[in-house]
């Protein structure tokens, strides 16, 4: 069963990864992460486990931020996760993984997000079945050609070790992926995504995804804390501030509506918590508004579309 797999070294790397971002992070903020260390019994669908959450709230930097590591156990995966593999309905399963939200105070400074994450499903009397996911994407209100292609130029070097065609792919995937349908917009400017990994096109090994793993966790913080120690400081209104609580409506909608991750969390019946940990401090909607024609708050819905940056802004 999955005794055979090193998921002990997958955990020991997800808590050094933890501990970096947060350490990381402090030193642009100047507070500390709480930490909770948490312990979930055995709920009516059979998920038990535990993990280590790290919450910053109310920092000058940071108005919130979270960088989670859970590791749980489960009788029978929940319909969100067999929808397109119905193969492995009713196998019991484990996941572990990070997942982080950075919520800044400052309106030029983007919102980021990240996640990297193995999942194992079993049946009694047969091999595991296995996959890795995550990636990450930025989120601006005011954007910045200079932090988007930074960005971009990270999410690839993360990339580029195992090939050339892994970049196009997963930037591709996170383009279609954190889509709002019903806005018609992206949710930012992108950045990668992945799922499933160890199957067609690149069906990697176990030692090449938990790689590919690390050199996405890794390059989180590498493509993200220039962009905060750029931004952090520049000056800002009431108008900025109002604007950016309207755009962080469109990033609840999408966590409410589309992500695989708070959709599965909530049908496992997993820490609500942690789960809607992803959500902003303050959120506002607006009926029918339109920003003026040629200010800073119109610009950023030209970087609401899938585009090659790197193309494009080199």
């Amino acid at each position: 069963m999955s005794d055979t797999l090193p998921i002990a070294d997958v955990k020991a790397y997800l808590l050094g990864l933890q501990d970096d971002i947060c350490a990381q992070l402090t030193e642009e903020d100047g507070t500390e992460f709480i930490v909770d260390e948490w312990e979930k019994p055995a709920n009516s669908k059979g998920l038990t486990g535990g993990g280590r959450s790290r919450v910053l709230e109310e920092g000058p930097v940071i108005e919130k931020g979270g960088v989670n590591f859970s590791h749980v156990k489960g009788e029978a995966l929940p319909a969100s996760a067999t929808a397109h593999r119905p193969e492995l309905a009713g196998r019991s399963f484990q996941a572990l993984g990070v997942s982080l939200v950075i919520h800044p105070r400052n309106p030029y400074v983007p919102t980021s997000h990240a996640n990297v994450r193995l999942f194992v499903a079993e049946k009694e009397g047969e091999e595991p079945v296995w996959w890795f996911g995550g990636g990450f994407d930025l989120t601006p209100y005011y954007p910045f050609d200079q932090d988007v292609m930074h960005w971009h130029l990270q999410a690839k070097e993360a990339c580029d070790p195992f090939g050339e065609a892994v970049y196009p792919k997963y930037k591709q995937w996170c383009d279609e992926y954190f889509y709002l349908k019903h806005r018609d917009e992206t949710r930012g400017v992108g950045g990668l995504f992945y799922d499933d990994l160890n199957q067609a096109p690149f069906d990697w090994d176990f030692e090449t995804c938990f790689a590919f793993m690390q050199s996405v966790g890794n390059h989180y913080i590498k493509a993200y804390r220039p962009i905060v120690g750029r931004r952090k400081d520049v000056d800002y209104g009431q108008r900025q501030r109002d604007f950016q609580l309207y755009r962080r409506g469109r990033y609840a909608e999408f966590n409410l509506a589309f992500d695989r991750g708070t959709i599965f969390g909530l049908q496992s019946g997993g820490r609500t918590e942690s789960i809607l940990m992803s959500m902003p401090p303050m959120a506002t909607w607006r009926y029918d508004y339109q920003p003026e024609p040629d200010t800073e708050e119109a610009q950023v819905y030209d970087y609401l579309v899938p585009r090659d940056w790197l193309a494009e802004l080199a």
